[in-house]
């Protein structure tokens, strides 16, 4: 699965705020050219995880 899967399977414990930001921040890298596999959105997934766990 990729990262950007991960990250729609676990939305929903997520705050919206922080729904929010990480979804405009991988929109804004994905207009800039980015690719939905980059490290940019595994960096993303981690963020939401550790947020999760109670670690961000």
């Amino acid at each position: 699965m990729n990262p950007l899967e991960e990250i729609t399977k676990i939305a929903h414990l997520l705050p919206l705020k922080v729904l929010q930001d990480i979804n405009t921040r991988i929109g804004d890298w994905l207009a800039s050219g980015g690719n939905e596999t980059d490290l940019y959105i595994h960096q993303q997934l981690r963020f939401a995880k550790r947020f999760i766990e109670g670690e961000a």
